[in-house]
């Protein structure tokens, strides 16, 4: 029997609680999850039904049947993966290295970029869109404040191409020039980013509809939670894409597994992978699982323990069989 198909699954539910907002089309603070066990591997499931993911208990249910959903099958692969490394009493993370990451901030605040400029982050990813002007004014003063500092912002598709233009254009050249990527600015369109692309030379990244035929991008965001990075790799590789994994602002495990998963994809495809989005815990209340992976630096703390880690606090952890 293939492990896709294994029916001895335990659940374990948690949840987390953020810090503020972490993105544009969401005014939660709170997150309901499941951390699972196959076997002896782990995996975890974590929707954004904000973007697009079942609520969780239709991904209970999907876990129990056919097992469609992208986000199931992919915590069931982390399972997966982890049971090996556990069964053989290894790290996944043996002679692996895992990409530095960029800081992720959810709010436009001098005081949290002043805090990873001296964490040692050279990279910042902003959650923008609520408030183009503000955020506007906001690049500006630290792009005079932090010269060194490159930008990523991450739209989850909240403008229309016009609205981006007029965003593009409010920066002006100078800020422009720090803008290391534009993620998500709008929904996906090859004729509109396209035209983006040729008249600002600010270099789009897409996310939400991230697919192997999504030529207009200059970067190709994976979110190994819900993505297979092989197959996007691959792609991106073809069509002369840059490549970043982030975790899916979810549990600690989950980050875990974006980060063994970035470091594999660099294995087997080197100089694709660039600086990344695995730092994400500092975003939530700490819990046993978040102090497991240390400060809030660019280099991922890998965390003990065989398979993604975390062995004494999955053993303490209270299992319900599926």
């Amino acid at each position: 029997m293939e492990f896709l198909e294994r029916k001895d699954i335990w659940i374990s539910p948690y949840r987390l609680k953020s810090r503020g907002f972490l993105n544009s089309v969401s005014a939660r603070r709170e997150f309901a999850g499941v951390l699972i066990r196959v076997g002896d591997g782990y995996g975890c499931i974590h929707p954004w039904p904000e973007l697009g993911d079942p609520p969780l208990e239709k991904c209970l249910e999907d876990l129990k049947g056919r097992r469609f959903w992208p986000i199931v099958r992919r915590a069931m692969r982390c399972a997966e993966f982890d049971n090996a490394a556990r069964t053989a009493e290894e790290s996944l993370f043996e002679e692996m290295e895992v990409p530095a990451s960029h800081a992720t901030l959810v709010t436009a605040d001098a005081a949290e970029v002043a805090a990873a400029v001296e964490a040692g982050f050279t990279m910042v990813k902003m959650k923008a869109g609520r408030n183009s002007g503000k955020e506007v004014e906001f690049l500006k003063e630290m792009a005079e404040q932090h010269p060194g500092l490159k930008w990523r912002l991450d739209f989850n598709e909240s403008l229309d191409p016009e609205s981006a233009a007029a965003f593009l254009d409010a920066l002006g050249e100078s800020v422009r020039r720090k803008v290391d990527f534009l993620e998500d600015i709008t929904a996906f369109s090859e004729t509109a980013w396209a035209g983006l692309w040729r008249k600002y030379r600010v270099p789009l990244a897409v996310d939400m509809e991230a697919a192997p035929h999504r030529k207009a991008a200059q970067v190709t965001v994976i979110k190994p939670a819900v993505d297979e990075p092989f197959l996007l790799g691959e792609a991106a590789a073809m069509n002369s894409q840059r490549v970043v994994l982030t975790s899916y602002m979810d549990h600690p495990l989950g980050q875990a597994f974006a980060a063994w998963e970035a470091a594999r994809l660099e294995l087997l495809f080197q100089g694709l992978v660039g600086i990344c989005g695995l730092q994400t815990h500092h975003l939530f209340e700490k819990d046993a699982f978040v102090e497991r992976l240390g400060d809030w630096k660019p280099n991922f703390k890998v965390p003990d323990g065989t398979g993604l880690g975390f062995d004494d606090e999955l053993a303490a952890l209270t299992w319900i069989k599926l």
